[in-house]
This record gives structure tokens, sequence and C-alpha cells, in this order.
């Protein structure tokens, strides 16, 4: 009786705090070119800010030429097919630890199930082909809650051809920070 036992069961304090550094975003425009479903995640576990990754999966419908040589010439028309997207890339978040407005730098590589030209509407070798891969970048202001929750983001994201042009495009999206 002159002992006494103390047993806790739980502890009193929480060792883990939940970090919210995972966003699922549906975007428009941007490096998916018309629109994409993203997964976009830090890879430190623990931290908010910091470098991550992102990883999508977009379409957009496109035209190509399908050409037909006959005994009196060589005609072409047009088809319509969708062309999927795979836009993938790392990026940084600057910001302040506690706070919910962040800055996205990024850059990254969009894979397309067929070629595609993004940059001369009216080329004469848009004929169809399969797979394409264009570079990308994306400068991002982000509004991503702390406690997890619904989030946006807006911002520039330059694409680069293979042909090293340039097409200037904006991005925005929607999504759950969790």
């Amino acid at each position: 009786l002159l002992f006494g036992v103390y047993l806790n069961a739980q502890p009193t304090t929480s060792s883990k705090t939940e970090t919210f550094n995972k966003t699922f975003i549906a975007e428009l425009g941007g490096p998916g070119v018309l629109f994409s479903a993203n997964f976009d995640s830090r890879f430190k576990a623990t931290e908010r800010l910091g470098w991550g990754y992102r990883i999508g999966a977009g379409y957009f419908p496109g035209d190509y030429r399908v050409y037909t040589t006959t005994s009196s010439g060589t005609y072409y028309n047009y088809r319509t097919k969708t062309t999927l997207s795979i836009p993938l890339g790392v990026n940084y978040l600057f910001g302040k630890a506690n706070s919910d407005k962040m800055f996205e730098v990024g850059a990254g590589l969009t894979l397309f199930s067929r070629k595609v030209d993004l940059f001369d509407d009216y080329s004469y070798g848009d004929e169809y082909k399969e797979s394409n891969i264009i570079g990308h970048f994306s400068f991002m202001y982000r509004k991503q809650p702390i406690d997890g929750g619904y989030s946006w983001r807006i911002g520039f994201t330059p694409i680069v051809g293979t042909n090293g042009n340039v097409a200037f495009s904006a991005a925005l999206g929607l999504g759950f920070c969790f």
C-alpha cells in the first residue's frame, strides 16, 4: 500500500502534428494545355514549403491530317482525336510557415499521346503521329489552408516546344489540400 503505481494508457500530449502538404488540383490551362487533374505534394512529409512534385492527367481535342493517295493525286482531310497529356514536374513553394499564401516556381515535362504543335495552327506538318514531349515552367500564386481544405492557385505557365518556341499560357486551379 505504500507504493503507488501510476499508469497512463495514452500520452497526455501528442508527439505528432499533422502536416497538410498534399493537394489534388483540377486545372484549366497550364502544362496540361486545356484541362488536367493533378496531385501535388512535398518531398518531405513534415513540411508544407520547399521542394515537391506534381503529376497529372489531362486532355484536349485536336485535329490532324489524314493523307489519301489515289491515281489522281494526294488528298487530305482532317480528323478529330482527343489528345491525352501527362504533366510531370518539380516545384518549390515559398512562403511563411504559418501562412496560407504561397508562391510556386517549377519546371517539368508534359507527355502527349500524339504529336501536337501548339505554336503553329496552319502548319503542314500536323499529320497524326504518336507521342510528343514539351517542357513547361510554372509561376503560381497559391492560397492553401494550413489545416487542410479547399485551395486555389493562379499563375503563368510558359510552355517550350520541341523546336524551342515558347507559348505563353495562364493557369487557374481549384483543389483540396489534405
